[in-house]
């Protein structure tokens, strides 16, 4: 009867959070439970009536930014300070309680919330062959993040075993070593976009804290007879925020590494698999911004910088004009066009080349942006080639459309996340193909590229002030261009309300655009003549028809000199008395 009245106390305890009394604090096991601790101040944290098919207990503890340390001795000792921190306490025969103690070095206090999970002898041993970290069994996960990709790594597992037993041996050298059957699944789960309150990421990480609420094993409650628990269950909230990164085995480093999402929280947790028994057990959750919470320039709650809010900004007016009236007034979207090739090119760059900052990097790819712009509109005003400049264009829709093709599922291909050479060839190819196409269509082409680009300058624009994911299209290929280590990243993104209005307004916007071109441009012809051209063919028909009258007419030299000779010379009065007309 044990375990079922264990199950009933399970599950009227479950989904509560927890309050604390002061320096001490009572787990039930898997209860979330909020804990505040002060500088030089040690809580004392208790789990008790711990039944005997409980082979050993998780602790974790997460706050949002600030570190703790979670130690078996009220001493610190042996202890991982971060803010997402865990302990695994194997349990002796007979043992009913377990007291661990959480302290925090900063000077502030610090809030957070934690939680015990319980374990069978039959669930695998998160970190439990840990032979790199400082804890001996580390069921901690150690995240390192850059501008490109976040990493994740953590101690190999192993297989469960009963209290007071002889730990089974943690090498795979050997074809009977039972830990080779251990399968680790990482996942992510994206907070939503522009959350970084506290109570968003709390809320986040009780959904992803244990194997039972990511689903990976439905069975375990059952047959372990802890009984289920509707709080930290499989939860049908997480809808497809949540993603199965990868699969990891024995022949596998414990390593995974995803795509930074800067300034968006996610929230990375690790469930090691026994397909034998059917059993599963979580390392502890972690979560990061990409971000940091205590930096001046460029942190958490700066990302919008000024610089970058004015650079897109107006790249989306620019974008919105291009969109209707590209075509009509080619000579400025030619200055856009050459603008935005130039500007990424260089942007790139300078990026991999120097170790400027930010802002200066960005402003000086516009600057050279500018410059390219107009060496494209002057190509065009003196050589009058079309076809030059239509291939300039081209390569920009090329561009976008092999961006979105990566964007989709098909970029998730194992064969491009693993090789650098496959991704560039199938991604030149692409580019290259719709450039093709749209030098045999030049004028369709151009004022489908003034719909599609220009609508999503549009969405960048928007982005800046609200995060989405649709700035992943291009951002996602700038980092494998900045960063060459970026190909075995996990490069997908969720999609909420706004990405699918934004999705919609980029439509209509790209498809309004080019109706409305191609409607208004029907009758004229396929490009406007090269102005210098035009002049000199003027200026040759002026020699030859002597018929013409502008042909005795001043020349443009001679009409300005006699008109500034008008501004400056004095104007003589008549001598007499007029009369005013009347009229």
């Amino acid at each position: 009867m044990w375990p079922w009245i264990w199950c009933m106390l399970l599950v009227a305890q479950s989904g509560e959070v927890r309050t604390q009394t002061e320096n001490q604090v009572v787990f039930q096991l898997g209860s979330f439970q909020n804990v505040s601790v002060s500088h030089n101040e040690t809580v004392q944290a208790t789990v008790s009536g711990i039944p005997d098919t409980v082979a050993f207990v998780t602790l974790q503890f997460h706050t949002q930014h600030r570190s703790t340390a979670l130690s078996f001795t009220r001493v610190p000792g042996a202890a991982l300070s971060a803010p997402d921190t865990g302990l695994l306490s194997t349990l002796a025969p007979g043992q009913t309680s377990l007291s661990l103690f959480l302290t925090t070095p900063d000077r502030d206090p610090v809030a957070g919330t934690g939680v015990t999970l319980p374990y069978t002898s039959a669930d695998p041993l998160p970190g439990a062959c840990n032979g790199v970290f400082g804890l001996g069994t580390d069921p901690n996960l150690y995240l390192t993040y850059n501008l490109y990709e976040t990493t994740l790594r953590f101690a190999p597992a192993s297989v469960g075993y009963a209290r007071g037993a002889t730990p089974p041996p943690c090498n795979v050298s050997t074809e009977t070593a039972v830990r080779r059957r251990l399968l680790y699944d990482v996942y992510r789960y994206l907070l939503p976009a522009g959350d970084l309150s506290e109570g968003g990421l709390f809320s986040g990480l009780q959904k992803v804290a244990s194997a039972q609420s990511l689903g990976a094993n439905p069975g375990l409650g059952a047959d372990s007879g802890l009984g289920a628990n509707p709080g930290l269950g499989a939860d049908s909230s997480l809808g497809t925020d949540v993603r199965l990164v990868t699969t990891l085995s024995w022949e596998n480093d414990t390593v995974a590494v995803v795509s930074s999402v800067l300034g968006r929280g996610a929230v990375y947790a690790v469930v090691v698999r026994d397909p034998e028994r059917n059993t599963s057990a979580s390392y502890v959750p972690v979560h990061t911004y990409a971000c940091s919470f205590d930096s001046a320039l460029e942190g958490c709650l700066t990302l919008g910088q000024i610089s970058t809010k004015v650079f897109f900004t107006l790249s989306g007016l620019a974008g919105l004009f291009v969109c209707f009236f590209g075509h009509r007034f080619f000579k400025c979207e030619l200055f856009c066009m050459g603008f935005a090739f130039v500007c990424f090119l260089f942007f790139v760059l300078i990026t991999r080349t120097t170790t400027l900052d930010y802002h200066l990097r960005l402003a000086l790819a516009a600057v050279l942006g500018v410059v390219g712009g107009a060496v494209l509109v002057t190509c065009w005003w003196r050589f009058g080639s079309v076809m030059a400049c239509v291939a300039v264009v081209g390569l920009i829709l090329g561009f976008f459309v092999a961006s979105t093709v990566f964007f989709t599922p098909f970029g998730e291909l194992e064969v491009f996340q693993g090789s650098e050479v496959a991704f560039w060839v199938t991604y030149c190819c692409l580019v290259l193909a719709v450039s093709l196409v749209m030098v045999r269509w030049p004028r369709e082409g151009n004022i489908i590229t003034c719909g599609v680009v220009g609508g999503y300058c549009v969405v960048l624009a928007v982005n800046v002030y609200v995060s989405t994911s649709l700035s992943y299209i291009t951002l996602n290929v700038l980092k494998r261009f900045l960063n060459p280590d970026f190909d075995p990243a996990f490069t997908d993104v969720s999609f909420h309300d706004i990405d699918f209005m934004l999705i919609t307004l980029w439509v209509v916007l790209g498809a309004s655009g080019v109706v409305l071109q191609l409607y208004r441009e029907r009758s004229r012809p396929f490009f406007p003549p090269s102005p210098y051209l035009m002049w000199l063919q003027e200026r040759e028909r002026r020699k030859t028809n002597v018929l013409d009258p502008s042909h005795h007419g001043a020349t443009p030299a001679g009409r300005l000199l006699a008109r500034l000779r008008q501004l400056t010379r004095r104007r003589r009065e008549p001598n007499g008395e007029h009369t005013p007309l009347l009229l």
